[in-house]
């Protein structure tokens, strides 16, 4: 995967309930990816964007800095769990028509490598296992640039109409 340097929108807000349901769940990634859409906020404060999407297939790219640092000098955990929580479930949502919402019901994270600020940009691409009426399910994989796997998650999600 190429590096993004920049997301291309600085925008970040929540939509309104009324306009996602007027969208299925790849025109939104499309929209935000675009800059005709918002982000999410969590986007803005993990410094990470949408890099790619496609039906089954999300990846956000992000770049660690020293603000996601544990007391401990080293990225935290909670910053590759919120990555793989994107992923994973976007490319659940990226499968669910108009009219369709999900949320998260659990996700299991293994932390393969530590993440630094001098890790430089990492990718996470969530990949659909299985979408059905009521259920979804994903895994997902943080790589860096060179492609070592540093993290690794599997998710299962709710699916509703909404």
């Amino acid at each position: 995967m190429s590096a993004d340097p920049v997301p291309k929108n600085s925008v970040y807000g929540v939509l309104p309930v009324e306009t996602l349901r007027e969208m299925s769940g790849i025109e939104l990634f499309r929209g935000i990816m675009a800059g005709e859409l918002p982000g999410a906020p969590i986007a803005q404060i993990m410094n990470m964007w949408i890099h790619e999407a496609e039906p089954g297939r999300v990846v956000f790219a992000g770049k660690p800095e020293k603000q996601h640092y544990n007391p401990i000098g080293s990225v935290h955990g909670g910053y590759a769990g919120t990555m793989l929580d994107s992923c994973m479930s976007c490319a659940v949502q990226s499968l669910l028509p108009k009219g369709m919402g999900y949320t998260t019901l659990e996700y299991k994270v293994s932390l393969v490598r530590g993440i630094s600020d001098q890790t430089g940009i990492v990718y996470a691409e969530g990949k659909a296992i299985q979408v059905g009426g009521r259920v979804g399910t994903a895994e997902g994989r943080i790589t860096d640039a060179q492609g070592k796997i540093l993290a690794t998650g599997t998710t299962t999600c709710l699916v509703f109409p909404i």
